[in-house]
């Protein structure tokens, strides 16, 4: 009797989690097709499915599949890498605020990509392939030293000292960087002002190619450790006693999260905050076990940052407001949140 309640009970929270992620799909669709109709020239519904489907003018066919399509693809792709990276490291630190924007994950991966326009400014726009393993690079040193910092022997990591160490180390980054701007040119200086804003600058289907491999892969990597996420989440001493070889599963698991989050920030630049929100509201709408909250977290930052620059392109028109200033203005709220929560 009471395997035959478990077997309903689990089958119930299937059928909810199904429709949960079918509903999150069916949004992120629509505000596609929003964000084709979304910029200073206008396409009708009716005009974009024409155009989807080869109908369309020359110059429709050049606003959609050169301008803006390329674009979309990029938001839902580093919505979706951001909000993973975000997920694996809350789960492996067992810490409620830990994102790769806070803890100066995102901001070692662009300290690395504006090292190297400031030393190469000639070549910014050619290395289209190679700025998501030098933000990997940026990304992964900073991680390590974020996680040295942080690490105690006997105690491992405590999610308070990796949250203070993490903003100690982006606010240094972050004032490195303030100095390596004196140095650029005004034209450089332009870009890089707005690329650290959050604009999703690499709007064409090289920085798409560029940016797709580290996603199928490392997606799909996480999801399989889900498992080993939910058994981390239990703490070291339980973990341990099941099996679990920490150290190793816990230095792939951030590799992994530090590799998705310096991919995207290599085409996004500093976008803060997804990785925050998107695991937090999925873990309220699916619960803690990972297999569900990965690819529900992954959907829900998909759907924040095509929304965000979707908005971001239609609220001063024909002028922009990049989509990482828009999610900071919904992200900074929810964090000082679920700070006052914690302390609580």
């Amino acid at each position: 009797m009471e395997k035959k309640y478990v077997s309903a009970y689990q089958q119930k929270r299937h059928r909810k989690n199904t429709l949960l992620i079918s509903t999150l799909i069916l949004l992120i669709l629509a505000m596609m097709i929003i964000s084709m109709n979304t910029g200073f020239i206008r396409l009708t519904p009716w005009e974009t499915i024409r155009t989807l489907f080869g109908m369309g003018t020359e110059k429709q066919n050049l606003i959609l599949f050169e301008f803006r399509l390329p674009r979309i693809v990029i938001a839902v792709l580093v919505g979706m890498a951001l909000a993973v990276s975000g997920g694996i490291l809350q789960g492996v630190s067992r810490n409620a605020l830990a994102d790769p924007g806070i803890l100066g994950i995102n901001a070692g991966a662009g300290l690395a990509v504006m090292l190297f326009i400031s030393f190469f400014p000639s070549t910014k726009a050619t290395p289209v392939f190679f700025l998501p393993l030098l933000a990997f690079i940026g990304a992964g040193l900073t991680a390590a030293l974020i996680y040295i910092l942080s690490y105690k022997r006997g105690e491992g990591i405590s999610p308070i000292r990796l949250l203070l160490t993490g903003v100690a180390v982006a606010a240094g980054i972050s004032a490195a960087m303030i100095v390596l701007t004196l140095r650029l040119s005004p034209e450089d200086y332009q870009f890089v002002a707005v690329w650290l804003a959050g604009s999703i600058w690499g709007s064409n289907w090289k920085f798409v190619i560029a940016l797709l491999p580290w996603v199928l892969l490392l997606l799909p990597f996480a999801y399989v450790k889900a498992r080993v996420l939910n058994t981390l989440h239990l703490g070291e001493i339980p973990a341990t006693g099941l099996g679990l070889a920490i150290q190793r599963e816990r230095l792939i698991l951030l590799a992994v999260a530090v590799g998705l989050a310096g991919a995207s920030v290599s085409v996004s630049g500093g976008i803060g905050f997804v990785g925050l929100i998107a695991p937090h509201l999925a873990r309220q709408l699916v619960g803690a076990k990972h297999q569900y909250l990965i690819p529900t977290a992954a959907l829900i930052g998909a759907l924040l940052i095509i929304t965000a620059d979707t908005i971001g392109r239609w609220i001063i028109e024909p002028s922009e407001i990049p989509a990482g200033i828009v999610v900071a203005v919904i992200g900074a709220p929810y964090f000082l949140y679920l700070l006052a929560k914690s302390k609580a």
